[in-house]
């Protein structure tokens, strides 16, 4: 999952990250993996606190850019960012502003598409897991009406 997230952050990543003179030109693909890891750790991390409500109401929602997951995801995500790279918090926060949202809707999008398999339920929920599923899948299931 995390290469696929990679490609998705990748395909965003103009503005906030390749055109933005914060990030040396260098550190672009090391940008995006941070982006890509840190939207991941943060998932997981809602997962682990027993947030499967929020990560399903996330996953089921059409436009997730109010949604609080991704507020939560951003300020991780932007605090990576700024010790990764040495940026003031304002920079980093700008760059999650520009891209996290958008990602994350995309994500959502491509999870619930039934023709695209880039991206689905089940492996995502693995993903973040590590493979430690108990009733996580049945849980999420009974969410979705799956």
């Amino acid at each position: 999952m995390l290469d696929q997230l990679i490609n998705l952050v990748k395909e965003n990543a103009g503005e906030a990250i390749i055109n933005n003179a914060a990030i040396p030109n260098e550190n672009n693909d090391e940008a995006i993996q941070t982006t890509a890891g840190g939207i991941l750790d943060a998932l997981k991390g809602q997962l682990a606190e027993g947030g499967i409500e929020n990560l399903s109401s996330l996953f089921q929602q059409g436009q997730i850019g109010s949604h609080p997951m991704v507020s939560q995801i951003g300020n991780q995500v932007a605090g990576q960012l700024a010790s990764r790279f040495g940026l003031d918090p304002s920079t980093a926060n700008n760059m999650v502003q520009q891209l996290v949202p958008t990602v994350m809707n995309q994500l959502v999008s491509k999870t619930n598409d039934p023709n695209d398999s880039s991206f689905d339920l089940g492996s995502i929920t693995q993903s973040l897991a590590g493979g430690n599923l108990g009733g996580i899948l049945n849980n999420l299931g009974g969410l979705f009406g799956k």
